[in-house]
């Protein structure tokens, strides 16, 4: 195979270095600078790679990829997220660094700027796995192309910021091994940069929405940079003049909401929360607060919108759940589902219906699912070899089963998937598994369980993707999650359970089975829909009126993405799929992960316990939510951001335009006559408030919400420059000036408090009492118009936001920081005392191995009988005493650590 590489471009290098280090068998051919591209629409820069068969890749990561696959690298589900995430966020960035450094002649390190966030999402990588590489511990694909690209900016490590440490050890790494080393003296000779220079100097400058688009910080104030023209400042002058006539009338729904011909239908669901757990506030971010916010944000255009969720109550996480508290299943359900309502109602989720899975419209819906693609050929029957644990005397759901996993070596991996490498496991493909209920080993059974036909249903599948991605908004890694489960081909999908918890099978041969979560959880919408409404077909089996949109964290995209609709698709009944799914990324907590049993990170029903309200929960929340990238909770950060954005720029400004309105003018808004200057602002901010409009219908919330944070920085400003409390003490002209720029003031803040409400609806309701905003304005446009106009009377104007001192958020991170009790609604247990230091020794004979194994067994099980019968807490603390007891001894003798293991963290959803 032949490589034409060009001399210029800074492609060249990361094609040069990805052929050393796979040791590809390349003719190199170097392209002359005035060659035409090879194939049309190809920057000239583009390499090429003609294979034998005659074909030719021109994506620089596609041939990269292409040579360690000739390796005998098979691709992993990591390194390819990082190819993707190469591709679309780091490139964009780089560029602009690189134009930058060559054309605008910028030293390194002030070049390295355009890369901040690129730069500081590898160091968190890098330091959260621990790896010395981005795939693992020995170099990928993902590393020489991440490397390629950062290589013609930095060039050396030291140009990286000093506290990026792991970033800079990966980086001389990479430098000094022997392919990169002789692809950056191949490619960067100074002849090469130059050429490269003069070609960069002919292109428009590189635009960098991308990276700003992933940002954590506030955008600087674009509108300032763009000049406004004469139309723009005009049309914004004769929006604010037709006043609050020209707003639409707030639409009120019927209750139960239905769809309405001729209207935009909005049905937006977040996925279900597992009703065993708290959750924590990555777990809200994920889903049920980012869906929030945009069906707060439906209703305000009067988009007839229904938003439903509710527990995931049925299967092995509520059995598992149930053994540990000395519960059934369905009380299990009914304490957890209170808590997730409580939490939820706290943080003002604004569900049209939080329901559940364990009712009778859920078996009566994917029962006839089930039916419809049993009839249909869309089933199959197969025997299965599952593990069954002879203590309990049952076979083992995934969630019964941990152990190493066969893929990454993780220790901890559940039956079902790996919460280290995220792929999906067979149980039985587990190293060392172990029975969860009582830590017996488990033997290998066969059993028949029937399977969703997904290959069968593969061409449905992709038509319809096709169809939902060209006209619909899947966030990125939605798409990217989906096109990699589709690539490696589909396989027939399991949706069958040897368990008692969960939705009957109605099939004879199979009664004692209930359906997998993942095939009946989904089926929730639709059920949890119907229990609100007996019209729920007009919403679930109507998609040529409805849009749906499904709100998740990324883990569960398959499920959303391939295996329901495919399931959908085969049931042939005119189900509504989703149009838009939207995914983000993980919010982490600190520097690390959120756990609940190590009493890390802040859990929903811990939130009210802080002092902190709810609206600032929120705000900030939504402020740093994970749209293309990991982030992280930080208590400083959250001081900072209440202090700063809250307190001193949004409440400073409305607090000072409502105080101005009754300190100044008896609180009647003043007359107003408009300068030029004031057109002038009434343009930016209906380019804000416009800006706002277009990234909440790409549901782009964090995005959006820096919108907000610019009018009131451009009102602060405005007060600032004009001081109407000098000018109210003037002349004539000065009092009317001071009258305009106040009464313009106050009607910025109206329309703020309106942009507020899908993200603090609190704060949003208490400016609307103390400005007396008339209800008919609260209701969103493209235009900025004068809803409070001169005559009209504000209320009592108080702070809206409290500052949060250093010292008690110290002491708030340190409550959360590790050490809160795991379960503060569950009976706490006697701890044991810590065992005596003892020396390993190796494993004891089988025969006394499988004697300790059964006593664990036996012993487990009587606590566990104990619990359910509701004994005394002292004789149930005595036998666990034992319990564990048995289980050091069990561990000796296996020749591993005495130490109990420590409750597992409940994976986020």
């Amino acid at each position: 195979m032949r490589l034409r590489v060009p001399v210029r471009g800074p492609a060249a290098l990361k094609v040069l270095a990805a052929a050393g280090a796979a040791a590809a068998p390349v003719q190199l051919v170097w392209g002359d600078p005035s060659e035409p591209p090879r194939a049309p629409l190809r920057p000239p820069w583009a390499p090429a790679l003609e294979l034998e068969s005659g074909a030719v890749l021109f994506s620089p990561n596609a041939i990269c990829q292409f040579f360690f696959l000739c390796r005998g690298d098979e691709p992993t589900d990591l390194g390819n997220q990082w190819l993707e995430w190469e591709a679309t966020e780091l490139q964009p960035a780089a560029a602009a660094a690189l134009y930058a450094r060559l054309v605008l002649g910028r030293r390194a390190p002030e070049a390295v700027q355009a890369l901040r966030e690129p730069l500081a999402h590898i160091e968190q990588s890098l330091a959260r796995t621990g790896a010395a590489f981005l795939a693992g511990d020995t170099p990928s694909v993902a590393d020489v192309v991440v490397w390629g690209t950062l290589f013609p900016v930095v060039q050396e490590e030291s140009s990286l910021p000093g506290e990026l440490q792991a970033l800079r050890t990966w980086f001389q790494n990479m430098t000094l091994s022997e392919a990169c080393r002789d692809a950056a003296d191949a490619v960067l000779m100074p002849k090469a940069l130059l050429e490269f220079k003069s070609y960069l100097q002919r292109q428009p400058p590189p635009c960098l929405a991308m990276q700003r688009a992933t940002s954590n910080e506030p955008e600087e104030e674009e509108g300032s940079e763009r000049a406004l023209t004469e139309d723009e400042i005009a049309a914004a002058a004769d929006a604010w003049a037709r006043g609050a006539a020209a707003l639409p009338k707030p639409w009120q729904p019927q209750k139960p909401v239905l769809p309405v011909e001729g209207m935009r239908n909005v049905l937006i669901t977040s996925a279900l929360p597992y009703v065993n757990n708290v959750p924590h506030l990555g777990n809200i971010i994920g889903c049920v607060l980012s869906a929030d916010t945009f069906a707060r944000y439906c209703r305000l255009r009067n988009w007839n919108t229904l938003y439903v969720c509710g527990t995931d109550e049925y299967g092995t996480a509520t059995e598992t759940k149930a053994v540990e508290e000395g519960l059934t299943p369905q009380e299990i359900c009914d304490k957890y589902n209170a808590i997730h309502a409580d939490i939820y109602r706290w943080f003002d989720i604004s569900f049209d219906c939080f329901g559940r899975t364990t009712t009778p419209s859920q078996t009566t819906i994917a029962q006839d699912i089930f039916e419809r693609l049993l009839v249909r050929g869309f089933l199959l029957q197969d025997t299965v070899e599952q593990l069954q644990c002879e203590g309990c005397q049952r076979f083992l759901a995934d969630r019964f089963v941990e152990g190493t996993c066969p893929f990454c070596n993780y220790e901890e991996a559940r039956g079902d998937q790996c919460d280290k490498c995220g792929k999906l496991i067979n149980a039985v493909e587990l190293k060392s598994p172990q029975c969860k209920l009582c830590r017996g080993v488990p033997v290998v059974k066969p059993t028949q369980h029937l399977f969703l036909d997904l290959p069968k249903l593969e061409p449905r599948l992709e038509a319809w993707l096709e169809q939902s991605w060209a006209t619909g908004d899947w966030t990125a890694n939605a798409r990217y999650i989906t096109r990699s489960w589709i690539r490696d081909g589909l396989k027939p999908r399991c949706i069958t359970r040897d368990l008692k918890w969960g939705t009957p099978v109605p099939l004879d041969g199979f009664r004692d089975k209930v359906f997998y979560v993942w095939f009946d959880a989904p089926i929730g919408y639709l059920s949890i829909t119907a229990n609100y409404t007996e019209q729920w077909e007009r919403w679930w089996k109507n998609p040529q009126q409805v849009e749906l949109y499904n709100f998740m964290a990324k883990d569960n995209v398959p499920f959303h993405s391939v295996i329901f609709p495919c399931s959908l698709l085969g049931a042939d009944d005119n189900y509504t799929l989703v149009n838009h799914l939207i995914a983000t990324e993980y919010l982490n907590y600190e520097d690390g992960k959120f756990s609940k049993s190590r009493g890390v990170g802040v859990f929903g029903d811990m939130a009210k316990d802080t002092g902190i309200p709810a609206d600032i929960w929120r705000f900030y929340l939504l402020y740093l939510r994970p749209e293309g990238q990991d982030s992280a909770f930080s208590w400083s950060d959250l001081m900072l951001k209440n202090n700063s954005e809250l307190l001193n720029n949004l409440g400073n400004f409305i607090n000072r335009a409502g105080m101005f309105v009754c300190k100044f003018f008896g609180g009647t808004v003043p007359s107003m006559v408009l300068t030029p200057d004031d057109k002038r602002l009434l343009a930016r901010v209906t380019l804000e408030l416009r800006q706002y409009h277009q990234l909440l219908e790409k549901v782009r919330i964090r995005d959006a919400l820096r919108c907000i944070l610019s009018i009131s920085r451009h009102g602060n400003q405005y007060i600032q420059v004009n001081e109407p409390w000098k000018r109210i003490k003037g002349d004539e002209k000065d009092r009317q000036r001071a009258g305009t720029v106040t009464g313009v003031a106050v009607n910025m803040a109206s329309l703020l408090a309106v942009m507020l409400q899908p993200y603090m609806p609190s704060v949003s309701l208490a400016i609307q009492g103390q400005l007396r905003i008339p209800p008919d304005c609260f209701v969103l446009s493209h235009d900025f118009t004068c809803t409070l106009p001169a005559g009209h009377r504000v209320g009592t104007v108080s702070p809206l936001f409290q500052k949060l001192e250093p010292d008690r958020v110290e002491a708030l991170r340190r409550r959360f920081g590790g050490g809160q009790p795991e379960e503060l609604a569950v009976e706490p247990q006697a701890k044991p005392a810590p065992p005596a230091p003892e020396t390993l020794v190796a494993p004891t004979d089988p025969q006394r191995l499988q004697e300790l194994a059964q006593e664990v067994a036996r012993q487990g099980n009587h606590v566990r009988q104990l619990k359910a019968n509701k004994a005394e807490k002292a004789q149930i603390e005595v036998e666990v005493a034992k319990l564990l007891a048995l289980k050091q001894q069990l561990a000796l003798a296996e020749g591993r650590s005495p130490e109990v293991p420590a409750p597992k963290g409940k994976h986020k959803k």
